[in-house]
């Protein structure tokens, strides 16, 4: 039996006829610079054509699952991918409902829940149903209270879901929180109506709103004085305006009038209850509900609930002593002793009945705990989860398959992770290999490498200067390796950056008794004028409180709108500032046509230099709008065929064969290129296209200075990770004029770079710090942590460990 993978001629996107030998049954990691084809090669290439040939050895139809550009591929074994774009973005996704912990949580609670009756208030004991297990959907029976015989309804496990009826909270139908007018954001307190008070009204709308709103005071029996400021309107005027004649607010001013028919008699919707029943229509668009959020609505927990999610009956029932709402809020370290206690605490047929749950749940805990997230709780939602947070919550469940012979591919599973958990993870990436799979692990992580079997180096620069094996063998044979970039870290013949010594500062902000989430009356002192590092175990509260505090007190402070910041007694220092920007992981486009060229508005100059060269307007060099564009795919390149039963399949466009373009634009060339193979080009490889013109050449300097040289310009923004949408935003950020001590926070700006990427990202940082302004990042780079002049560190642990501030000062490495 053949005991490696073979490849023989992979040339996919940069890789360079690359032929190897990958050891079956061992922890293999294939490292090198961003863009050197690392995932070109393991995800593109073993992993598409492992599924192909499982699907194909089935005698199912391939045709969705291209082969890769490859002569041959021999060896491989069935692949399963764990990359980092497979988040559930539902608000009704939680950590308990994606691992099913808290699936085996309501039937615990619907077996052997003890709740008060609502006629007598005595506590009805379980009655041990059989029907528990019930069909979720189903009405629950009716039962006797054993003490006054009121009729309750039996608990069954929808009774504890929030994504059932049974047991969602009716004000907020189990999403626990409400959306909610922001009245500052909405209307202008110191303007008439008349005078464009509303500022989401242009002067036509509000000329045609006027009459409107006369004639509903006039059916009320009042006035509505337009030429009055809003803030000087008394109370009833005002529910008018933002609330509409049918909506509670107002209606209770006249219980007794029955509103106006017709909108020219007066049917006023109101401002806050247009806006709000446009959001609940557009419930699929992500983008117009956050423009509407941005316009005037704000996120707030359900009042009714307190943000649990679940109805009242549900949040009473107990178990002994703990509500599973109170459950679903403990650190799934704390649950797991919670749990350990339950089998001393139960007895008798209570035992008998609970406990091959029991069993199960402590089973898939544990094995949560093995791959670090022992810290995240039940109740958090799953788009609140960082992309190594997923990766990890997945990890636990192919623990839990017991699967062999299996081909693992792995995408940077140490994202996120404090150096401390890293041995932890790696420990569960061997016990995945020693059930007898092959684990491959894309990663630049120094002690994920030296931990493997086999390291594969790729580079041995990033994209044309990519693409082929610099080095592989054991991790001392690749260290050893004189043309390895990856083997001088290794070997420690690079070394580590160093802090600039710049310490402490005159000046500084402090964030006083930060008490949100996890944290601790935490006061912190940040230096400005200087590269500050926040670092800890994760769910330790840096995010809480550079993000949450920090970041939404910034928001109102400099713009006066936003999130209201997480709970504190204050900040002070804000005098030092004129700026705040907060450059976080969040996506920077929600469509495939947004891309790395456009949202750097280095497209803007590219399509300027291509008119000039072929005399004609810019806008058809656009594929967003008609002119140049092919009109087949709309400039898509791609065309959506839809399979009736099974996903949409997107395949070429015939018309452009990809390209986009019609021919005519496509004729034009610019230095030997036309418009589609820009598009297609690297950073890197359009700087030299494109060195000679200013507007271009310095808008992609800036990208290849925080470490996206390897990025394509027409890489779709929707298939970039939480680090290079990160990084884009950075180097946009960096070209526009910059303010006297403006303050960047900074999200983990090194996921998904290599230590000589993050080097060269540290340089943008530093450079940003000598001019002035003051950069404070969450980081666990050891390497950002030596070259930063002050470190703060939370922990001692995650979760309810964590939350205290363990030292501050410089990091003396």
């Amino acid at each position: 039996m053949d005991d490696c993978i073979r490849v023989t001629g992979a040339r996919l996107n940069n890789l360079k006829n690359v032929s190897l030998s990958l050891p079956k049954n061992k922890l293999v990691v294939l490292t090198g610079l961003s863009g050197s084809g690392k995932s070109t090669l393991a995800f593109d290439t073993l992993h598409r054509e492992g599924q192909r040939q499982y699907l194909e050895s089935l005698g199912m139809v391939t045709g969705f699952v291209s082969k890769p550009a490859v002569d041959s591929i021999t060896g491989l074994s069935p692949s399963i991918s764990v990359d980092q774009h497979l988040t559930n973005r539902s608000p009704r996704s939680t950590v308990g409902t994606v691992t099913e912990v808290f699936t085996y949580l309501r039937l615990l609670w619907s077996r052997i829940g003890i709740r008060p009756c609502p006629g007598c208030g005595k506590d009805i004991p379980p009655s041990y149903a059989d029907d528990a297990e019930a069909d979720e959907d189903a009405e629950p029976e009716q039962r006797p209270c054993p003490h006054c015989s009121t009729p309750v309804p039996e608990l069954v496990m929808s009774s504890f879901s929030f994504n059932k009826p049974a047991g969602a909270c009716p004000a907020c139908t189990g999403l626990g929180e409400v959306i909610r007018p922001d009245v500052r954001r909405l209307v202008d307190e110191g303007k008439p109506v008349a005078q464009g008070a509303v500022k989401g009204w242009n002067a036509k709308y509000t000329d045609w709103s006027l009459p409107v709103l006369r004639a509903a005071a006039a059916h009320h029996g009042f006035t509505f004085d337009t030429d009055t400021p809003f803030g000087e309107l008394d109370v009833i005027q005002q529910a008018l305006l933002l609330h509409g004649v049918d909506s509670p607010e107002f209606r209770k001013h006249f219980p007794d009038t029955t509103p106006p028919a017709t909108v020219t008699a007066g049917r006023f919707e109101g401002v806050a209850t247009a806006l709000l029943r446009r959001y609940n229509d557009r419930a699929d668009d992500a983008d117009y509900r956050e423009r509407a959020e941005q316009q005037g609505l704000v996120k707030q927990p359900c009042a009714e609930c307190g943000g649990t999610r679940l109805c009242a009956p549900a949040r009473a029932v107990t178990v002994h002593g703990l509500t599973v709402v109170e459950a679903a809020r403990l650190p799934l370290t704390d649950l797991g002793t919670w749990l350990t206690g339950l089998r001393e605490r139960s007895c008798g047929d209570e035992w008998l009945l609970v406990e091959p749950v029991v069993a199960d749940l402590e089973e898939r805990v544990r094995r949560l705990l093995d791959v670090g997230v022992g810290y995240l709780t039940l109740g958090q939602a799953t788009p609140s989860l960082s992309a190594g947070e997923t990766q990890r919550l997945r990890l636990a469940a192919l623990l839990g398959s017991g699967l062999t012979g299996v081909l693992y591919v792995l995408d940077e599973p140490t994202i996120g992770l404090h150096p401390s958990d890293t041995a932890r993870l790696i420990g569960v990436l061997r016990r995945l290999r020693d059930l007898g799979n092959t684990v491959l692990v894309v990663e630049h992580d120094l002690e994920v490498l030296r931990a493997a079997d086999h390291v594969v180096d790729v580079g041995p620069g990033a994209g044309r200067d990519g693409g082929r094996i610099v080095a592989e063998g054991t991790p001392q044979e690749v260290a050893g390796a004189e043309g390895s970039v990856t083997g001088a870290y290794l070997s420690g013949r690079l070394p580590a950056p160093r802090s600039r010594g710049r310490g402490d500062g005159d000046a500084g902000l402090v964030i006083r008794g930060a008490r949100a989430h996890n944290l601790k009356d935490v006061t912190v002192r940040i230096p400005l004028g200087r590269l500050v590092t926040v670092t800890g175990p994760s769910g330790s509260g840096k995010s809480t409180l550079l993000l949450d505090i920090l970041g939404r007190a910034a928001r109102r402070h400099f713009h006066g709108a936003g999130e209201l910041p997480a709970e504190h007694d204050g900040i002070d220092g804000w005098e030092h500032l004129s700026k705040a920007v907060l450059i976080d992981q969040a996506p920077v486009g929600r469509v495939p046509r947004s891309n790395a060229a456009t949202y750097s508005d280095v497209f803007t100059p590219i399509r300027e230099v291509f008119a000039a060269a072929g005399r004609l307007p810019a806008g058809r060099f656009s594929f967003n709008v008609p002119g140049g564009r092919c009109e087949r795919c709309e400039g898509a390149g791609v065309l959506t065929v839809r399979m009736h039963f099974l996903p949409a399949v997107p395949v070429r466009c015939p018309g452009c064969r990809g390209r986009r373009f019609r021919p005519e634009v496509l004729a034009v060339r610019y230095a030997g290129h036309d418009i589609a193979q820009v598009l297609e080009a690297t950073v890197d490889e359009a700087l030299e296209v494109f060195r000679d013109v200013p507007a271009v050449a310095t808008r992609l300097r800036r990208m290849a200075d925080v470490g996206l040289g390897y990025l394509p310009l027409g890489q779709p923004a929707t298939t970039l990770s939480g680090g290079e949408a990160q990084r884009l935003k950075l180097a946009k950020e960096l070209g526009r004029r910059a303010s006297d001590r403006t303050l960047y926070v900074l999200d983990e700006p090194t996921t998904g770079l290599h230590a000589a990427d993050t080097a060269r990202l540290l340089d943008a940082l530093q450079r940003l710090v000598d001019a002035g302004h003051s950069v404070i990042t969450i980081e666990h780079n050891t390497d950002v942590m030596r070259a930063s002049d002050w470190l703060i560190d939370l922990g001692p642990q995650g979760g309810a460990g964590g939350g205290r501030l363990i030292s501050q000062g410089a990091p003396g490495m």
